[in-house]
């Protein structure tokens, strides 16, 4: 990859070299289990001009990873939790009632808009995997299977012109970051709102959070470089907020650049400053994170094989993609974790991708009773130490990043 996909500028500073990984949310079934699977570069660069740290897009087309998804987020109670004080929120803050329109891209299996449904607001969510949006429509979630850009919102917007624009952990899904924000502009009406949430990059950089880093995500934002993104498509952020979400995530608030509906707030500049003074417009900032993560690396194999050599017994809990990140980097296989579980049916029965460590049903750890237990999505450790505290019983411990690798009684 040779310029950056949103500004065209040069990518020649390496943010993170996380060497090959499949994809990550690919979970390999048992048929498959004997059968080679695509190992693709797993490399980070940031741009010189806008700062934007990318991936680039590999043989594996959004279509190949979106079209029959085994993320459901309905399975998160923490998520389920967040989403619903987030439309309660938008409610009263935007006005929302009968008459309104609120459209969320990438809805997933109607987790947020069963919010505004039961308020009575009319919605209309946008997924690209069809077996995730069947899952929505069954909820009574109306949902249209297509990838969002300029073609997808020219064709709803003259019935789904929308009053609020909704997109969780979708803009660093998004190959193309230029025609997707221009089609938010084009389905927006004149004085709506959109909202976005994703991972801070600075936090991702703080705590090390290299996991985070997977095929399926193809950028990795700053607020100043999503500002930048957002005004060349003629959309201005004029609110921000910082959420614990997923380590640690930004919601921005934008509009119509044209639009004075809503004044630019405080909270915009005060976060650019902090991101300006932590250095987030020098590349020598993001190569200072590739060593950093090589040394987290070292200190989490060190950890394992020395837990091993205790001869304890190591179950792993959750599949999620970051947990793949981490363990086809570190090269942790079954020789380190026994197995993984999850909640989640569509995975249980599989195997992770690459590593083919099996994914089993949450019950297995107590027939089982592993001395640890690994917690592969660590921004849902206090949910995941509540829901399996049954591994007290048996002297069992917790382990999770958070953001070094620690022991939780």
């Amino acid at each position: 990859m040779s310029a950056c996909r949103f500004c065209a500028g040069p990518l020649e500073q390496v943010f993170a070299d996380l060497g090959v990984s499949p994809f990550a949310n690919s979970y390999v079934a048992p048929e498959r289990r004997a059968e080679l699977e695509p190992f693709f570069p797993l490399c980070a660069r940031v741009c010189s001009r806008c700062f934007l740290v990318q991936l680039e897009e590999h043989g594996g087309t959004p279509d190949l990873i979106f079209s029959d998804y085994a993320y459901f987020s309905s399975y998160s109670t923490t998520w389920l939790e967040h989403s619903q004080q987030y439309a309660a929120t938008a409610t009263e803050r935007f006005e929302l009632d009968g008459t309104s329109k609120v459209v969320e891209l990438a809805s997933n299996d109607g987790y947020l808009l069963q919010y505004f449904v039961a308020a009575g607001i009319p919605v209309l969510g946008v997924e690209p995997a069809a077996n995730v949006a069947a899952v929505a429509e069954e909820n009574g979630v109306p949902t249209v299977v297509r990838f969002f850009g300029r073609e997808t919102a020219r064709e709803l917007v003259g019935e789904h012109e929308a009053d609020l624009i909704v997109g969780n952990n979708v803009l660093a899904h998004v190959p193309d970051i230029n025609d997707f924000v221009a089609g938010l502009k084009l389905l927006l009406k004149p004085e709506g709102v959109i909202t976005m949430e994703f991972p801070h990059l600075m936090r991702l950089v703080d705590e090390v959070q290299f996991d985070t880093i997977y095929h399926e995500h193809f950028s990795y934002l700053s607020c100043s470089t999503a500002r930048r993104i957002f005004f060349a498509h003629g959309l201005e952020l004029f609110d921000v907020e910082e959420l614990p979400t997923h380590g640690g995530s930004l919601r921005i608030y934008a509009r119509h650049a044209e639009s004075g509906a809503e004044p630019v707030r405080e909270s915009v500049q005060e976060l650019l400053r902090r991101e300006q003074e932590a250095g987030y417009d020098d590349l020598a900032t993001y190569a200072a994170f590739s060593e950093q993560v090589k040394r987290e690396k070292r200190e989490i194999l060190s950890f394992l094989v020395d837990a091993k050599d205790r001869d304890c017994s190591i179950a792993g809990y959750g599949a999620p993609a970051k947990g793949n990140t981490l363990l086809n980097y570190c090269g942790i296989g079954t020789d380190f974790l026994d197995y993984t579980v999850d909640r989640n049916p569509h995975k249980q029965g599989h195997y992770l991708p690459g590593s083919r460590i099996p994914i089993l049903d949450p019950s297995e750890v107590e027939r089982t009773r592993p001395d640890l237990l690994l917690i592969l999505p660590w921004n849902l450790r206090d949910e995941v130490m509540e829901q399996m505290s049954v591994i007290r019983e048996w002297g069992g411990r917790f382990v999770a990043r958070s953001p070094q690798l620690s022991v939780y009684p």
